[in-house]
């Protein structure tokens, strides 16, 4: 048995979020059947990290195992034929070792960290060009401000006011390795670094950040929301349209060939 690790990218404004459904319109049934189509059997996948419905991923990392023997480059090729335009494996890596072994590499649990890009159209009137890969605020905001109040992210905290009530991790406290705030133009781009997210977290944050920007809120508030653990005093979840999960961390002995862009491929 092999265990193959692949590099998945998707545009998720057609997908029901990555995490396989009944109705079949998920990233992870499209994949699946993909693999099943080219492969001819059926092979179960596991991701590094799921996506909700409308957000997409520049770095997706996901594993299978299987008897068969491919080339790297036939993985892509081959369930590439099968995907649609706005799914496409990027890259295969076949993992020497044994599978069954517990320290082996696994999508999820050596994930040593994640990064998320939310990527903000802030102008005065929106632009049809970005509809579904980038939120949009039409007041101006301050960068400063809100690269100011994101700090008091920075470190291990319990997260639970940035928590969706449906929420199925089992504990709140995670490590932020690093929050940035930055404009580009009329692009504002949040990127945030930690060990692993919970359900709604950054977009609950942007929504946070939002509201300091506008000026509606002090940058100070953000550490009050934080050690308050109440989600009903925070910003209300911001849209999912310029949310990317863009980079996954791992060990660099499995020598995974990950992105070496942005994380952002179009910008």
């Amino acid at each position: 048995m092999k265990r193959i690790a692949i590099g998945l990218q998707y545009d998720g404004q057609a997908w029901q979020g990555y995490q396989k459904q009944d109705s079949g319109l998920t990233v992870q049934n499209k994949l699946e059947q993909a693999l099943q189509s080219f492969a001819t059997v059926p092979l179960a996948t596991t991701c590094a990290g799921r996506t909700d419905a409308g957000v997409h991923a520049s770095e997706q990392v996901v594993h299978f195992d299987t008897e068969l023997t491919r080339v790297p480059h036939s993985w892509v090729r081959g369930i590439n034929a099968f995907l649609p335009p706005s799914i496409c494996v990027r890259w295969a890596k076949e993992l020497d070792g044994d599978p069954g072994v517990d320290d082996f590499f696994h999508a999820r649990f050596s994930a040593r960290a994640r990064t998320y890009h939310y990527v903000l159209y802030n102008h005065s009137t929106r632009s049809p060009l970005l509809h579904g890969r980038a939120g949009f605020y039409h007041w101006p905001l301050d960068v400063e401000r809100m690269q100011e109040a994101a700090q008091a992210l920075v470190g291990t905290h319990d997260f639970s006011t940035f928590r969706a009530a449906q929420c199925q991790a089992k504990s709140p406290v995670k490590l932020m390795h690093a929050v940035q705030v930055r404009r580009h133009g009329d692009l504002i781009v949040f990127s945030l670094k930690a060990s692993a997210f919970l359900h709604h977290m950054v977009r609950n944050v942007v929504g946070s950040l939002v509201y300091i920007g506008q000026g509606r809120e002090e940058p100070g508030w953000m550490a009050e929301l934080l050690a308050s653990k109440n989600r009903s005093l925070a910003a209300p979840t911001f849209m999912p349209d310029g949310l990317y999960l863009a980079k996954i961390d791992y060990d660099e002995k499995w020598g995974l060939p990950l992105e070496t862009t942005s994380g952002l491929p179009w910008f």
